[in-house]
C-alpha cells in the first residue's frame, strides 16, 4: 500500500522545504518517493534542484543524485482533462473541455482545483509505483480545501439545484429545464437571451454526466486522506498559528486527524541558556544585552509551540530555525529536523 504524508498549513511557513526535505528522508531508506506540489510557485522545483516544467503533463521528475526520489508540480489542466474524459463518454469529454463554463468552474472555483489534486493524488497511489507519496498542498485556508474538496465537488455536481434545474434524470439534448423551471428562466431569456440559456443548459446537462463516476472517486479519495500522515506546519507567526487553529477546529468536518504539530523555524534551546561574555568593555555589554533579548525570544518561541501543541492535544515536532533556507539537496539532508519521529509517524501508519 502507498503511504500518503500531506503537509499542509499557512503560506510561507515552509511547507515545501520540509516536504522535499520529508521526501529525500524516506528515499534514503529506500523508500520509492513521490512528491507532488500543488502550489503553482516553483518552490519545490528550487528547493530539489530540478526542473518540473519540461517533463509533460503530470510526468514525475526524477531527482538526480537521489536513488528513488521523483518529483512533479501538478498541472490541474491536465488533471481536469483526465477526469472528464475518465467519467463520461468521449463526445461529452470534447464539449465540457471546450466549454468555457466548465473551464471558469476548473480553473476558478477552489474546489475544483483542490479536488483535481486529490484525484492525481489517488490516481498515483492506485498505480503503486511509488511507496510514498509526499503532497506539498496549496496555502489556501490553510489546507483545509484539500480535505473537503472531494465533498463540495460531489455537492456541486450532485446538487439539489441543479437536479431541479435539469431533472431527476439526464435529459436528452437539446432538452432544456424542468417546468418547474420555466417561469424563472422566461424572465432570464428576456434578459440574456435564449441563445446564451440553451448554452447554459447543456453546460449543465452535460456537467451532470460527471455525477456517478465523480461521486465514487471522491469517496474514495476521503478514504484515503483519511489514512494519510498529515503533518501540519506552522511557526510562531500569529498568521500561521491562527491558520493551524482554524485546520484543528475544522477536523469533525474534514474527518481527519492530524498526526502532528510540525513547529518550523524554532529558536534553540540553548539560547535560553546562553549568557555571554562577562567583561565590562562596550563590545561585551552590547552581545549580552543583545543575547538577553534572544533569551527573551527564544522562550516565548518555546512556550508558544508547547502550549499550542497541549492545547490541540497532538505530538509536537520542532524544526529549528536556519539562517539560510536549503536550496538544494545537500542543504535538504542537512536539514535538522527529526526525520527519526517523522519517520516513524509515517511508517507506522503503514
Amino acid at each position: 500500500m502507498t503511504e500518503i504524508v500531506v503537509v499542509t498549513g499557512a503560506g510561507g511557513v515552509g511547507k515545501t522545504t520540509l516536504s522535499a526535505s520529508i521526501g529525500t528522508a524516506l528515499a534514503a531508506i529506500g523508500k520509492r518517493t513521490l512528491i507532488i506540489t500543488v502550489d503553482p510557485a516553483r518552490r519545490l522545483a528550487d528547493a530539489l534542484g530540478v526542473s518540473l516544467d519540461g517533463a509533460g503533463a503530470n510526468r514525475p521528475t526524477q531527482v538526480a543524485d537521489t536513488v528513488g526520489l521523483e518529483a512533479l508540480m501538478l498541472d490541474l489542466t491536465a488533471s481536469w482533462e483526465a477526469i472528464t474524459r475518465r467519467h463520461t463518454d468521449p463526445e461529452t469529454a470534447d464539449r465540457l473541455l471546450t466549454n468555457p463554463y466548465f473551464r471558469a468552474v476548473a480553473d476558478r472555483f477552489p474546489a475544483a482545483q483542490s479536488y483535481a489534486a486529490g484525484e492525481q493524488v489517488a490516481e498515483f497511489a492506485d498505480s503503486k509505483v511509488w511507496d510514498a507519496i509526499v503532497v506539498d498542498t496549496p496555502p489556501a485556508a490553510g489546507g483545509i480545501d484539500f480535505f473537503v474538496a472531494p465533498r463540495q465537488m460531489r455537492d456541486l455536481i450532485g446538487g439539489r439545484m441543479l437536479r431541479w434545474l435539469t431533472g431527476a434524470r439526464i435529459p436528452g439534448r437539446r432538452m432544456l429545464y424542468r417546468a418547474t423551471a420555466r417561469p424563472m428562466l422566461r424572465i432570464a431569456d428576456s434578459v440574456l437571451g435564449s441563445a446564451l440559456l440553451e448554452d447554459i443548459a447543456d453546460f449543465l446537462i452535460d456537467l451532470r454526466s460527471l455525477y456517478d463516476g465523480m461521486a465514487a472517486r471522491a469517496a474514495a479519495i476521503e478514504r484515503l486522506f483519511t489514512s494519510a500522515t498529515v503533518l501540519v506546519v506552522t511557526t510562531d507567526g500569529p498568521g500561521p498559528m491562527r491558520e493551524a487553529g482554524r485546520f484543528f477546529r475544522s477536523l469533525p468536518e474534514i474527518d481527519v486527524r492530524p498526526n502532528a504539530l510540525v513547529f518550523n523555524r524554532s529558536l534553540p534551546e540553548s539560547w535560553i541558556r546562553a549568557r555571554g561574555p562577562q567583561g565590562s568593555s562596550p563590545v561585551d555589554v552590547a552581545v549580552r544585552e543583545n543575547m538577553a533579548r534572544w533569551r527573551v525570544e527564544a522562550r516565548r518561541n518555546r512556550d508558544a509551540r508547547e502550549a499550542m501543541a497541549a492545547r490541540l492535544d497532538v505530538p509536537l515536532i520542532t524544526v529549528p530555525w536556519m539562517k539560510d533556507t536549503p536550496r538544494d539537496l545537500e542543504s535538504l539532508r542537512a536539514l535538522a529536523i527529526d526525520h527519526s519521529k517523522l519517520l516513524s509517524l509515517v511508517l507506522n501508519a503503514e
